[in-house]
């Protein structure tokens, strides 16, 4: 019996199959029925269910993954495919400066107070050497250049200083390091506003984003603070304000969406409390979001399921394209049923009138996502336009290629971003709306325990993932990574990680949301969060973040 990471996933070999010895079975995706994923396992159960055999990753690899010596060695990545055949275990030959495959990155970065001045940190995460003769170092001014000497190689996981000395111009506290190859090609850069009290420092080390590091490690692996990733100052202004008016919502609010002004339409806050199930749309007063009056919206629209029934506990919400008058709402269980796990999303058109609103679809994904208890499963959903995802090559997993959203009709123009309560990992589904049916294209780690909400910036292109007090209220970055010859590319992986605003208690915050860059001034745009436990009779602050990609 094979199966991937996922009990429900199982394929039972055909009774009367033998395997000669030093014979090969290849057993395809077609046979299977289930594809295997950039964080997978495959393993091998006898007959009575006793495991013999299994292999786990946390990536594709670039070719394969392959024992070597053939048959009886440790897995690692191959240099060519040998479907039905004996592993090539032969090593891969060094590869020449900007040629795919070799990719050297900025790793860390010194810009305040380094010994014997500022330094910027070169790393090889590939499995050959790297000659970099010849590859040029610039921060933003492109007047300031430095040229790696001739000879210059550096080996496979190796570090390379380049000192303040060397390149005869320092770094700012806002600049960059950029890496060109010879011919001018970019292969890295970083940029920042403010120097860090530390460093800067790719986490986890060599391949992930660049934020503030646990300390600084020069010519060594990245500290990382506990978790993996380094977290930053707040990107904004330390000042949180009270925003709604007070007992508003008793408690309970979760989910966060934000709808900028168009025309005469003022900008809308959309909120969801998971109990009672209601979903409410605000509007802001002058001095604070206050239920809009419109369509029977004063007391908010209470949610069923299809058909009328039940009561969705609503934990996260979000909105797909904005001149439409849908919401797409996360739910983990019915609270009619409290017992039971019921992880969905769930459809509704916010422009029919009265007071309640009937799901018009239900996609039920309980049995694609990780096994849960019920008041601590789906909490989080961001719908991601399809535009972004191509334009920034994501990878469908499921088809082990490129996304193409023709493959998937009746899907509209954006795939969901899932998040668990119960574990770190994020879940990319796309929706089929004329079948209700659902594929898993991605998953992807978050950066943090847990998600308690996301919020996809469309201006942008980022999404953020937010952890509550469990975390500290932190926030994360994620981005698709378009470093081809880096193992997560085509994946959302993130790029930086913040601490909440120095002015705001560590709250139980279970929903974000903010502005457009159109509403930006002074460099920032409000930022919104909503209270579940309604501490001190508020469900609603507000304060500000910096404008632009992050970092």
């Amino acid at each position: 019996m094979l199966k991937d990471s996922d009990d429900t996933h199982t394929f039972a070999l055909a009774a009367g199959t033998l395997l000669a010895p030093g014979s090969y079975l290849v057993v395809e995706e077609e046979s299977l029925g289930f594809g295997l994923g950039g964080g997978d396992s495959a393993r091998l159960f006898d007959a009575s269910g006793t495991l013999v055999d299994s292999y786990a990753w946390t990536a594709h690899a670039a070719v394969t993954y392959g024992r070597c010596p053939n048959g009886t060695g440790a897995f690692k990545d191959l240099v060519s495919s040998t479907k039905g055949a004996e592993n090539d275990c032969s090593e891969p030959p060094p590869c020449d400066p900007g040629e795919p495959g070799c990719a050297v990155v900025v790793n860390e970065v010194e810009s305040n107070g380094g010994v014997p001045g500022d330094w910027i940190e070169l790393f090889n995460p590939e499995t050959a050497a790297v000659d970099v003769s010849g590859w040029i170092v610039k921060d933003n001014d492109d007047t300031h250049s430095y040229a790696i000497p001739a000879g210059t190689v550096l080996a496979a996981g190796g570090y390379l200083v380049v000192e303040e000395a060397a390149l005869t111009f320092g770094l700012g506290s806002a600049d960059s390091a950029r890496l060109f190859s010879p011919t001018g090609v970019v292969v890295d850069t970083y940029s920042w506003t403010s120097h860090a009290a530390t460093t800067y420092g790719r986490c986890p080390n060599g391949t992930g984003g660049l934020a503030l590091s646990a300390s600084s490690t020069k010519g060594a692996a990245n500290d990382c603070a506990a978790g993996g990733f380094p977290f930053s100052a707040w990107p904004g202004g330390s000042r949180v304000v009270n925003s709604d008016l007070s007992s508003t919502f008793a408690s309970n609010l979760s989910g966060l969406s934000y709808d900028p002004p168009s025309g005469s339409t003022p900008a809308i806050l959309w909120g969801v409390q998971n109990e009672p199930s209601v979903l409410h749309r605000l509007v802001f007063d002058g001095a604070a979001w206050v239920p809009s009056t419109e369509n029977s919206w004063q007391a908010g629209k209470t949610m069923f399921y299809p058909g009328g029934s039940g009561s969705p506990d609503a934990e996260g919400m979000t909105r797909a394209e904005l001149d439409s008058s849908v919401v797409y709402v996360a739910a983990e269980r019915d609270n009619s049923n409290s017992g039971v796990s019921r992880l969905s999303v769930l459809r509704y058109d916010a422009s029919l009138p009265g007071t309640t609103l009937t799901a018009t679809h239900e996609w039920n994904l309980t049995a694609a996502l990780p096994v849960s208890s019920p008041n601590v499963g789906l909490e989080a959903i961001a719908w991601i336009p399809d535009s972004y995802l191509t334009s920034d090559g994501f990878r469908d997993e499921s088809r082990m290629a490129a996304y193409d959203p023709a493959f998937y009709p009746d899907h509209g123009t954006g795939v969901f971003a899932l998040g668990m309560e119960s574990g770190s990992l994020l879940y990319v589904h796309v929706l089929n709306h004329a079948d209700g049916t659902f594929t898993r294209i991605s998953s992807s780690a978050s950066g943090q325990p847990l998600s308690m909400d996301l919020s996809f910036d469309r201006d942008v292109g980022q999404l953020w993932s937010y952890c509550d007090d469990a975390c500290g209220n932190r926030g994360t970055i994620l981005r698709v990574q378009d470093q081809a010859a880096l193992p997560e590319f085509g994946k959302l992986t993130v790029r930086a990680g913040f601490e909440r605003p120095s002015g705001m208690t560590n709250l139980p915050n279970e929903g974000i949301a903010f502005a457009s860059e159109a509403e930006c001034s002074g460099g920032t745009k409000p930022f919104f969060w909503a209270d579940d436990g309604d501490t001190a009779g508020i469900s609603i602050r507000q304060g500000t973040v910096q404008c632009g990609p992050l970092p």
